[in-house]
C-alpha cells in the first residue's frame, strides 16, 4: 500500500512540475551525438507557416547522411524502410500542450528565445525527454516574466 501511495505522489508531483517520461521512440535517436557532427536544431527541424510548429525532418533529410553513415545498425535500417515507403518516421510527442493553450514557435523564435529555454539541455541528450515545466501555466509565466513578455490570458488562450 506505501509503495502504490509513493508512486501516486511521484506522478502527481511530475505533472505539476510538467516532467515526463520519456516515450518509447519507433527508432532511437540521440541529439548528442548529431549535434557532435556539428548539426543544430534548425539543420532538422523547420518552422513552416504559420509558425505554430516545429517539423520533424524528412526521411530524406537523415538519409542524406545516413545512406553511408552507420548503414549496417538496425535502426538506421528501419529508417531506410520508412524512406524507401516515403513514409514518416512515427515518433511520438515529447511536448504537448493542454488543451486550449495557444502556441507560437515563430513568435518565440523572433523573440530570440533559444530552443534550450524551453526543451532543456536537448543537445546533451541520447533520449529525448521532458525535463521542463514548459507546457504549465507555471513554466509560461515564469518565462514571460523574466523576459518581460505580456502574462494576459489572451498571450496563450485563445478567445480569451
Amino acid at each position: 500500500m506505501k509503495s502504490r501511495l509513493w508512486l501516486l505522489l511521484i506522478v502527481a508531483a511530475c505533472e505539476r512540475s510538467g516532467v515526463t517520461a520519456a516515450p518509447s521512440q519507433p527508432l532511437p535517436y540521440s541529439h548528442r551525438t548529431h549535434v557532435a557532427f556539428g548539426l543544430t536544431c534548425r539543420d532538422c527541424h523547420r518552422n513552416p507557416d504559420p509558425g505554430d510548429r516545429m517539423e520533424f525532418p524528412l526521411t530524406t533529410k537523415c538519409m542524406s547522411c545516413h545512406a553511408t553513415v552507420a548503414q549496417d545498425k538496425l535502426a538506421i535500417q528501419k529508417l531506410a524502410a520508412f524512406n524507401k515507403a516515403k513514409e514518416p518516421v512515427p515518433w511520438m510527442r515529447v511536448f504537448a500542450l493542454p488543451a486550449g493553450v495557444y502556441w507560437n514557435h515563430r513568435s518565440h523564435l523572433e523573440a530570440s528565445i533559444t530552443c534550450e529555454s524551453c526543451h532543456g539541455a536537448v543537445t546533451q541528450m541520447d533520449v529525448m525527454e521532458n525535463r521542463t515545466n514548459v507546457t504549465t501555466m507555471a513554466g509560461c509565466l515564469d518565462c514571460h516574466r523574466q523576459t518581460k513578455a505580456g502574462t494576459g490570458c489572451e498571450f496563450c488562450h485563445e478567445g480569451k
